[in-house]
């Protein structure tokens, strides 16, 4: 039997990228899946791939009622739910000086407030089944980049959540919460966003080790192993980790000098 045979499994931000990756990889270990993004006609191609083990609700998390509609178009779908992977995100550069209330708002919104409000919809389900939560962060929750402030301090945010849920529910009800924090990933949108920066179109060939010790980036299909393994019974009984998916050390970590 597969690990996941028919689980249910809410996987926003899965019309493209790692949400894909984990909803696909979901499906090939035997679960069923709720595929969620912005983009209608991403979504029912993903979901029309994936046949009758998948179904397609879009909805902007930006919306406080998203998270419920989300819910009840799973039980709709599945009659259940077993696990969320809570994996959208907006990945938007700022620094302080373009970071206003608005826009910080906004982000905290998506990023954060939706994946706990998801949460608090799903758990009289997730109490049931003594289900799982995985949240997708990033390595920029500990600090962060100059020019992604407000992301930055969202996924901050998200893995506070993580780890304060993880203590509570898992204690309360059985209910297990993590967290993987990804660094740079080769994902559609990604190469998309470097080259509208100027790079060529075989950039992540030729990264310089300090930033791609593998000599690579890492690719969304490797997270999504990784999520395949935090929403199974294997991982039980793990609760309130977060795991940082890095091909070096995220901290006291020596960046080499480039070599002239």
């Amino acid at each position: 039997m597969q690990r996941l045979q028919d689980k249910v499994i809410i996987v926003t931000g899965s019309t493209s990228g790692i949400g894909e990756a984990i909803a696909r990889r979901c499906v090939d270990e035997g679960a069923r899946v709720l595929i969620h993004g912005l983009e209608q006609d991403l979504g029912e191609k993903v979901a029309g791939d994936l046949g009758d083990r998948a179904a397609c609700h879009i909805d902007d998390l930006v919306d406080p009622e998203a998270p419920t509609r989300i819910l009840d178009a799973t039980l709709q779908a599945f009659g259940r739910v077993d696990a969320v992977v809570n994996n959208a995100g907006w990945v938007i550069r700022s620094t302080i000086e373009t970071t206003d209330a608005e826009f910080f708002d906004k982000v905290m919104a998506v990023n954060c407030r939706a994946p706990m409000l998801l949460i608090r919809a799903a758990l009289p389900h997730l109490k049931e089944v003594k289900g799982t939560v995985l949240n997708i962060g990033s390595i920029n929750a500990w600090s962060g980049e100059p020019t992604f402030v407000a992301y930055s301090v969202s996924k901050g945010a998200l893995m506070t959540l993580t780890r304060n849920l993880g203590d509570t529910l898992h204690r309360e009800y059985g209910v297990r919460v993590n967290q993987i924090n990804p660094e740079w990933v080769l994902t559609e949108n990604e190469h998309a966003l470097q080259q509208r920066d100027g790079k060529p179109a075989d950039w992540f060939e030729r990264l310089p080790p300090e930033w791609a010790p593998a000599g690579r980036i890492i690719k969304p299909q490797e997270i999504a192993a990784a999520a395949a393994f935090w929403v199974s019974d294997d991982s039980h009984p793990m609760s309130g980790q977060v795991m940082e998916f890095a091909q070096y050390p995220v901290i006291g970590r020596n960046v080499p000098k480039p070599i002239d």
